[in-house]
């Protein structure tokens, strides 16, 4: 064959219709290169805070040794959580103390969270000296920074949406992914046989994603109801069907007039003789006097089954109750309130995850799989090699766009439309989660409208972006 059949021939085959096949793995591969621009950023950063949240119970007692760890002198015992609580008012005399937790080992310090004029603090003291150890703001430390960038970027509202948006391209990102992985792994087999340059690289690439891409799909779904836009829409349906995305305890009140349970134990320092009677209620003076404490809120979540360490939430006016609320962190079912009226250390109400709405309990153990506590060990680890994961990947995709980046005025996208009109199922698929992603349809639309009116019309940007006609 003549070099000018051959050419003739090399035309005849690039008319040629390319397969359906081969358009869907370009155009695919187009849009998990876009969508990668928006989300690795922010995933990278999602995955690094959520790894210092997951740590947090190991790094924070590292860097903050000297308020909350304590040592325990020989044949000292604890100090009643009244005298605690004493001690921390007088340290911080015009702060509301918010709530108690006990301490979570014989070697940590008892922590309150209170609210002051300068925003809130954790205050630490050494429950066997009763003395206070010091104070820090719960929102500058490690993990406390982490949780803000975390939930919103510390941008409020905005960077809750921006998060948003960046969770729905992931969807995205990961459904291509996987279309690449399964359709490419003949040729990147073939790459890999021959030797190609960058063929191991983008191999692990596939396969990290691969094993990845179920725990970014299910946390993405499961971080969804955080979410400002669609976890607040979700919300609302969810009400007005009489039901709930969240747990709501909407609490109890105490009696002024209640009285005191004799079979609780005698920690809240009411003498036995008054066991029965009334609290005072005839005199306005008295009507507010507390009688119970944290002291009994304690013994009450106690014999009611709650697990340690509680964390009892104080009443904030004379109506309110001590809320005593037990240690479920491995197992929301666990999950339970105990109210306690203040005056009479009584049980006003219980509240616990029996009672969650049916949403809220799928909520409830979706948050805990997505802190990776739900499971113990085996969940905790699988988050943290999840995280590293994550980073991994977000390195190894512009890494590899690198390297075979073009030198030219262009990005190097790869070059292909979707077929929407020659694939149903896919634009039903593109459709559903439009609409049920609703910041993924508009800003889907606005790329759309961008591409169609700015990118096309303007040549330098049509060459830049490697547009398909």
């Amino acid at each position: 064959m003549t070099s000018v059949e051959q050419a003739r021939t090399g035309e005849a085959r690039s008319a040629q219709p390319r397969s359906r096949g081969a358009g869907l793995f370009r155009a695919f591969w187009r849009w998990h290169f876009y969508a990668s621009f928006l989300v690795i950023p922010v995933v990278v950063l999602l995955a690094t805070t959520g790894l210092i949240y997951l740590f947090r119970f190991q790094l924070e007692p590292l860097l903050h040794a000297d308020v909350m760890k304590v040592e325990q002198p020989a044949g000292l015992r604890a100090q009643p959580y009244s005298a605690q609580l004493d001690e921390v008012r007088k340290y911080l005399p015009d702060a509301t103390v918010v709530s108690m937790t006990e301490p979570s080992g014989p070697d940590r310090s008892t922590v309150f969270s209170v609210d002051t004029a300068a925003g809130p603090r954790d205050v630490f003291v050494d429950p066997y000296e009763g003395t206070v150890l010091g104070s820090l703001n719960p929102d500058t430390t490690l993990s406390g920074g982490a949780i803000l960038l975390h939930g919103e970027l510390m941008m409020g509202r905005v960077g809750d949406f921006v998060i948003e948006v960046a969770a729905c391209w992931a969807i995205v990102m990961a459904l291509t992914g996987y279309y690449l992985f399964f359709r490419g792994r003949v040729a990147r087999a073939r790459r890999r046989a021959a030797g190609a340059a960058g063929a191991v690289l983008r191999s692990r690439h596939g396969r990290t994603g691969a094993v990845l891409g179920v725990g970014l799909l299910f946390l993405i779904v499961s971080g969804l109801p955080w979410t400002g836009f669609w976890g607040e829409k979700a919300q609302q349906i969810a009400s007005s069907q009489g039901s709930s995305l969240w747990s709501e305890d909407h609490g109890a009140l105490s009696d002024p007039t209640s009285t005191l349970d004799e079979s609780l134990p005698h920690s809240h320092n009411v003498p036995w003789g008054l066991g029965e009677n009334e609290v005072p209620s005839s005199d306005p003076s008295e009507k507010g006097r507390s009688t119970a404490d944290v002291d009994t809120a304690i013994a009450v979540g106690q014999r009611h089954g709650l697990r340690h360490p509680m964390t009892i939430a104080l009443p904030a006016d004379d109506a309110g109750v001590y809320s005593a609320i037990g240690y479920a962190f491995q197992d929301p079912g666990q999950e339970r309130t105990v109210h306690v009226d203040q005056y009479g250390g009584r049980v006003v109400s219980t509240y616990g995850y029996s009672d969650y709405p049916a949403p809220a309990k799928v909520v409830a153990q979706g948050i805990a799989l997505h802190e990776g506590r739900r499971l113990g060990l085996v969940n905790f680890w699988a988050t943290a090699l999840f995280c590293a994961g994550v980073v991994f990947m977000s390195v190894t995709g512009p890494l590899m766009w690198w390297r075979r980046r073009p030198t030219g005025p262009a990005v190097g996208a790869p070059r292909g439309r979707l077929p929407l009109r020659a694939t149903p199922a896919l634009a039903v698929l593109v459709a559903a989660l439009a609409v049920f992603l609703p910041l993924f349809g508009i800003t889907l639309a606005a790329v759309l409208l961008l591409d169609q009116f700015v990118v096309r019309r303007v040549p330098a940007l049509r060459a830049w972006f490697n547009v398909a006609p």
